[in-house]
């Protein structure tokens, strides 16, 4: 397997490598080109300079073999480091001079004829030869003609040839590409160092992000990734959205947990019940003037495990919803459904001894919800309050409008709530301590259930407690 350490060096040493490929290959053609056109003009404007003197000496003194002649064309030589042949219009060298000796060649030994031909049909010839031998190695050689003018009359009275030494040209080439390879060569080493180190400190925080993982799945939900707050960048974005997760799966497993042992819990006590009873009465330990009152323990016991396994597939079926899709919407009449769900109550009500003070709008109350879930979430928020509300005290049910949403308040006066338990109210199971006496028929889910709800249609519920005052506040959309 490759990792991403690797593939990233090598994509970036790819890229690095063809990148000076190409732009050493192009360097090198550009300074190739100019160099050889620097020297072609150099020798073109060489081979002009004697060409002009040339015919200018000759016009006035008719002879280009003279020693002050020789001497001109020789320290131009010098000077540019360059050779000089002059020979007669048809090729024959009359004599050549590298500027420190002269040279003499026979008739036998004439500029190629091909030179000769270009330089008088097109008045210039430039190129690399060895003149067909006169030179012993191939040279960049610039030829003109020698044009005097005699009464009006041009006429070409000889060819200069000026050349110079190919190998300077090659030298200075190869001396420019070894320049710019060991420059790439220690700019590749940079890179790699650099994407090595850049490779590493990108792949560390992924790798023990992967070796967390794994712990994860063997049950270790303590793992996190560390050293990574300060980095901003998306290495560290990571780092803290996988210690979110990990945050979040460690409460999951923990709710897990508890829900087991609640669920555990709230299964043996009822079962303990009834089968401590049955046996009681079987084996004649309960004696059969008891035994009708200890049925109807068993049966209520017998219910509270119904009503336990109901709210758990009613728990089931809102967090299917909630998994799949939004609780399909419609408008409906709020204050109709509070006023049904205080009348299926009242006999739980009146059985308490409790006065109801309602505060609703007398027109109709349209908002957006699902009727049914809605009157589950008022029938479990009433019940609730009926059921731990001081006997002969109030029942406060309020609606409000306020900014688009539409405010029920149920408040009952009783027992205070600590605050550290306020936010455990809607977990599942949970049931306040002083509460476990006084709610045998209570599982510990009909609040877990009403959050769920509610979450489902996007709205919020809050609770307060405070002086025995405890108050339940949920919103829903105006339609």
């Amino acid at each position: 397997m490759k990792s991403l350490y690797r593939r990233q060096l090598t994509m970036m040493l790819g890229v690095m490598v063809l990148s000076f490929t190409l732009l050493s290959a192009a360097f090198m053609l550009l300074s190739y080109r100019y160099i050889i056109s620097e020297k072609r003009e150099s020798m073109e404007r060489n081979a002009d300079y004697i060409a002009t003197f040339t015919a200018s000496y000759y016009q006035q003194y008719l002879d280009i073999r003279s020693e002050l002649y020789k001497n001109y064309v020789a320290s131009i030589a010098l000077l540019s480091d360059s050779h000089v042949i002059v020979s007669a219009p048809d090729g024959r060298i009359i004599y050549a001079t590298d500027g420190a000796r002269f040279s003499t060649y026979s008739e036998d030994e004439p500029i190629p004829s091909s030179v000769v031909q270009s330089i008088l049909e097109q008045g210039s010839y430039t190129g690399m030869s060895n003149l067909d031998g006169i030179y012993p190695e191939r040279r960049y050689v610039a030829g003109l003609p020698v044009v005097v003018k005699l009464g009006g009359l041009s006429a070409v009275q000889g060819l200069v040839l000026v050349s110079a030494d190919a190998s300077s040209l090659a030298e200075m080439w190869a001396s420019t590409a070894t320049i710019f390879f060991f420059t790439a060569v220690v700019v590749l080493l940079i890179a790699v160092i650099a994407s090595s180190l850049t490779s590493a400190y990108q792949v560390r925080p992924l790798k023990e992000m992967a070796e967390a993982a794994r712990k994860f799945g063997r049950g270790e939900f303590d793992v996190r990734v560390t050293n990574y707050e300060g980095r901003c960048d998306e290495i560290g974005e990571l780092a803290d959205a996988f210690n979110s997760m990990a945050n979040s799966l460690a409460k999951v497993e923990s709710q897990r947990a508890d829900f087991i042992a609640n669920v555990s819990h709230e299964l043996k006590t009822p079962m303990t019940t009834i089968a401590g009873f049955a046996e009681g009465i079987l084996d004649g330990t309960i004696p059969p003037e008891r035994e009708k009152e200890s049925l109807q323990i068993i049966v209520s016991e017998t219910r509270r495990l119904s009503r336990l396994v109901r709210r758990m597939l009613d728990l089931s079926r809102l967090n299917a919803l909630a998994e799949s899709t939004l609780t399909a919407q419609e408008q409906f009449d709020l204050t109709e459904v509070v006023s049904q769900v205080l009348i299926s109550l009242e006999g739980k009500i009146t059985g308490r001894n409790l006065d109801v003070d309602v505060q609703m709008p007398e027109e109709k109350l349209m908002v957006w919800g699902d009727p049914d879930s809605i009157t589950q979430v008022c029938y479990n928020l009433l019940d609730n309050a009926a059921k731990f509300a001081a006997s002969g005290t109030t029942l406060t049910v309020q609606i409000t409008k306020k900014d688009g949403k539409a405010y029920t308040t149920i408040r009952n006066l009783g027992a205070t709530i600590p605050q550290e338990e306020l936010p455990l109210l809607f977990d599942r199971f949970h049931k306040a301590d002083y509460s476990r006496s006084m709610d045998r028929e209570g599982v510990g889910l009909g609040l877990y259930i009403v959050k769920t709800i509610l979450n489902n249609l996007k709205e919020n519920i809050t609770v307060t407690s405070e002086d025995g005052v405890t108050q339940f506040t949920f919103t829903l959309t105006l339609a």
